[in-house]
């Protein structure tokens, strides 16, 4: 009676999903995801540098939907993506890392599109099984390439046939797509194109044309960056160590990157803005090709980021923990023919919502073996819409498991609400934390060890183990060695 309870406050909590509309809001959707972009880096995010362009990320936003509270669940390339996917938490699809492949039985949403008669179409990174590029279930048409891939000249298998295409892959994907939109697909039929770009994945490379194009720019370094008692006195010992580690920046300055040794951090920052840039400007050309065409009034388009990332932040420049730097994205989305004015919608909005949302956008149910754990964000896209449907979050939880060729971070669980984070740190002698969101935005001061916060803890980490549990978030799928123990601290 007590899991079956907290399974119900979950998921009025956690989902609050409203009814799938008795008319479609579009007769296609094309959803644009892009790798390691962190939410800030659009240009009319206020936090934004200034220089910054993203002009056609700008289009979306000005004719469409900005979700200023979106993001993942888990902070790393391959769950993220399954999470999208599947519109499931990680620990139901049990993609854990970026080496494991989908478990056979897995529903992905394209699946149940198809069943419904809509074309789909997969371009671009897929890395659900780091070394196999073979077409997966759901996509009508396919073309991909092996694990993360490579920015110049990649080989990709399209739809079994593998081949070598010349220039720069965000370019390349791109190509593909507009090919497919325009002499791939069949007319008659509604359809459902991802389109997954490699960049901006670390090592930074941005397209020639672009390369020092932000050469010289003034960047506003997090005051997390610096290597201060102030900025790690009431911290977890892993972060501090962290920064020394390959995801930390005073490991990362006397490193390789992009084979030249990097004497600052300012190229790292330029360049990934660069490779930014090359997203946005692709971007626009596929945009173009739908003004062209004459489908961007039947077409729902939707831009979001796989996970967020660290340029200084902590030491840190990388994801996989629960700082907001890792854990926030990007997620922009203009409905068919755009909105009169620019809506911004503060809900939380999470990768497990994307599956639902699209499945809604379409008027196509989900079959009945499917589970999601996210909602349908349809309601915020609607000409009238914006206003959060009644039950909707105001909290999510988040997972990561330790990865053994990155054991600087730990196995950790987090529970975010709208001002605070509670952050459970599996497997090491080390402290917890607690963030309060709205008075130390940067998350700078933990508070775990503060009397005042004690009993906030306790609720929120009671909270935190009570919904993993009722989802199934703490099983254990693998046995330690006979004689061994699974880690040092046991789960509460």
């Amino acid at each position: 009676m007590r899991v079956a309870a907290l399974l119900i406050v979950a998921a009025t909590a956690l989902v609050g999903s409203p009814a799938l509309a008795a008319e479609p809001l579009a007769r296609n959707v094309i959803f644009i995801l892009a790798d390691d972009h962190r939410h800030d880096f659009l240009g009319f995010h206020p936090d934004a540098p200034e220089w910054l362009e993203t002009p056609h990320l700008d289009r979306l936003a000005r004719e469409g939907v900005h979700f200023a509270n979106a993001f993942v669940t888990t902070s790393l390339c391959s769950p993220s993506r399954a999470s999208i996917l599947t519109g499931q938490y990680m620990h139901h699809h049990r993609v854990v890392d970026n080496q494991r492949p989908v478990p056979a039985g897995t529903r992905f949403f394209p699946q149940d599109l198809q069943a419904a008669g809509v074309e789909t179409a997969f371009v671009g990174k897929w890395h659900m099984g780091h070394d196999d590029d073979s077409p997966r279930p759901g996509f009508d048409h396919w073309a991909s390439f092996r694990g993360q891939g490579v920015y110049f000249d990649p080989e990709l298998n399209v739809d079994g046939q593998r081949k070598t295409f010349p220039g720069y892959t965000t370019d390349v994907l791109t190509d593909l797509a507009r090919q497919w939109l325009e002499d791939g697909r069949d007319p008659a039929k509604r359809f459902c194109l991802s389109l997954s770009f490699k960049a901006v994945h670390y090592p930074f490379q941005p397209a020639p044309r672009h390369r020092g194009r932000y050469d010289g720019k003034p960047i506003d370094w997090p005051e997390t960056r610096a290597r201060t008692e102030r900025n790690y006195r009431s911290q977890p010992n892993w972060v501090r160590e962290r920064r020394y580690s390959i995801h930390g920046i005073d490991h990362m300055e006397t490193g390789p990157f992009d084979k030249d040794p990097v004497p600052d951090l300012d190229a790292l920052f330029h360049r990934y803005a660069e490779c930014v840039h090359g997203v946005d400007e692709n971007i626009g050309r596929l945009l173009e090709t739908l003004d062209e065409t004459g489908l961007a009034d039947d077409t729902l388009v939707i831009y979001m980021g796989d996970n967020g990332f660290h340029l200084g932040e902590h030491g840190f420049y990388d994801k996989r923990d629960a700082f907001e730097t890792s854990i926030r994205v990007p997620l922009v989305a203009r409905p068919p023919g755009g909105l009169a004015a620019p809506r911004r919608v503060e809900a939380m909005l999470l990768n497990i919502d994307i599956a639902p949302t699209i499945l809604a956008a379409l008027g196509v149910a989900a079959a009945a073996e499917a589970h999601h754990d996210g909602g349908s964000g349809l309601a915020f896209l609607t000409p009238s819409g914006g206003e959060p449907p009644a039950g909707w979050r105001d909290h999510f939880l988040y997972e990561y498991h330790w990865e053994w060729n990155f054991p600087a971070t730990p196995t950790l669980f987090a529970l975010r609400t709208d001002r605070y984070k509670y952050v459970y740190h599996h497997g090491v002698w080390d402290l917890d934390a607690l963030y309060d969101l709205e008075t130390d935005p940067y998350e700078r001061h933990n508070l775990i060890q503060v009397p005042a916060f004690a009993d906030l803890a306790k609720q929120l980490r009671r909270q935190l183990f009570e919904e993993l549990a009722a989802s199934g978030g703490l099983e254990i799928p693998v046995r330690p060695p006979a004689g061994e123990r699974l880690d040092q601290r046991k789960l509460p």
